[in-house]
């Protein structure tokens, strides 16, 4: 597992994370809300001790074990699914930060519970994710997270918890003398990269691969973002299209656990911006569950790409935080059925109404699943005025 000082490291990158993905400074008496699993514990002790600190107040919560999941799900009723607690909508009110420490004992436990049921309890929490989305919007609020390592991880990804733990030490930089500076530098390199892409006046993309052809609006009024604090490891540059624009075959060759449930080569086929038909090596039943979950749930909410020369993440994972940001030989392009992201918006998001965003295409679904693809690419930008540019080929973006 972590030593000490790796630990120690990890917390510094996490809290190095969070007030980055901030658009306005921490002031003293904010709070933020930091989520754990148990085995996580550890680093929770750490980062609270690094909150009180900075004279911020730390909300320290373990979450629920599996088996508190599993019951949950399997003896709750349609009212007790709905359920908030009272406090709950005043709480993410007040929130101005959140930490999630992700260590999960079991990807399956969940695995014979009706999805369903899941759903409902998802649908009827999406208020709150409304909340915070609007808050942090309004720069009043911003969030990061990180794994450890667990046995079920490790050995869903067919490695041992010691090479396992190696990756996330690796792709961290936890075992550089100062890790927050090698995030620095990754921070100003992508930044070098998002002014370019969003230099260029681009209407749509092209995405090629040995099984993949699909088009992507660009969109009115986008941008790229990325590398911004809000995951670690994060090596993303990604946007939000224009979900009416989508056309085309997207295959998803890196494995996926969602609820429980294992997918394997999902494959997707657009038409006029909606998935027309589903088909996967594993899972299909259910990756057709979660594209009817609502009306957004069958459309496209994030489109991302990621360079080789920041991610050295060459391992599947089986969890989505590395594997969406898996670097390897050709990097990787991955798509997210569902929510977009707000802060791909040109402009200023807390300017962004509910109707304007249905005018520019902005998609809203309970739903946000990435599905990622690593095969060997060419993304060609079309420009405005005819003009074609490849601006991703090999695993790295062509400036």
């Amino acid at each position: 597992m972590f030593s000490s000082r790796q630990l120690e490291r990890y917390a510094d990158v996490l809290l190095w994370g969070l007030e980055k993905a901030r658009t306005k400074a921490f002031k003293k008496g904010d709070i933020v809300l930091v989520r754990f699993n148990q085995r996580a514990t550890g680093l929770a002790e750490l980062l609270q001790v690094r909150l009180l600190d900075r004279r911020l107040h730390p909300m320290m919560r373990m979450l629920a074990t599996d088996r508190m999941e599993f019951d949950f799900f399997s003896h709750a009723d349609a009212d007790q699914l709905g359920f908030i607690a009272p406090g709950e909508k005043e709480m993410v009110n007040s929130l101005n930060g959140t930490v999630f420490l992700n260590a999960p004992e079991s990807l399956t436990h969940l695995q014979s519970v009706d999805s369903r049921k899941i759903t409902t309890a998802m649908i009827a929490r999406k208020p709150l994710r409304d909340i915070l989305t609007r808050r942090e919007e309004n720069g009043h609020f911003g969030w990061t997270l990180c794994s450890f390592t667990t046995p079920q991880l490790a050995r869903h990804a067919g490695m041992s918890q010691k090479r396992y733990t190696d990756q996330i030490v690796k792709a961290c930089y936890l075992n550089a003398a100062d890790p927050v500076s090698r995030w620095e530098d990754i921070f100003r390199n992508a930044r070098e990269i998002k002014q370019w892409l969003n230099s260029m006046r681009i209407s749509s993309y092209h995405v090629q691969s040995q099984r993949v052809d699909l088009r992507i609006s660009h969109g009115q009024q986008r941008r790229w973002i990325g590398i911004s604090g809000h995951n670690i490891p994060s090596f993303e540059l990604f946007m939000s299209p224009d979900w009416r624009g989508t056309e085309g075959v997207y295959v998803a060759d890196q494995p996926s656990y969602r609820n429980g449930n294992l997918v394997r080569d999902v494959r997707l086929e657009f038409k006029n911006g909606r998935v027309c038909s589903v088909d996967a090596e594993h899972g299909r039943a259910f990756v057709q569950e979660q594209t009817s979950m609502d009306a957004g749930a069958a459309r496209l909410g994030e489109f991302s790409l990621t360079d080789t020369r920041f991610s050295k993440i060459d391992r599947f994972m089986a969890d989505t935080l590395f594997d969406e940001n898996f670097g390897g030989r050709y990097g990787n392009c991955h798509i997210a059925l569902g929510a977009s992201y707000s802060d791909t918006f040109r402009g200023k998001p807390a300017l962004l109404t509910k109707k304007r965003k249905q005018q520019l295409g902005f998609n809203d679904s309970a739903l946000h699943w990435d599905l990622v693809n690593t095969e060997k690419k060419t993304v060609t930008a079309h420009l405005a005025g005819g003009r074609r540019q490849v601006i991703y080929e090999n695993g790295r973006f062509r400036i």
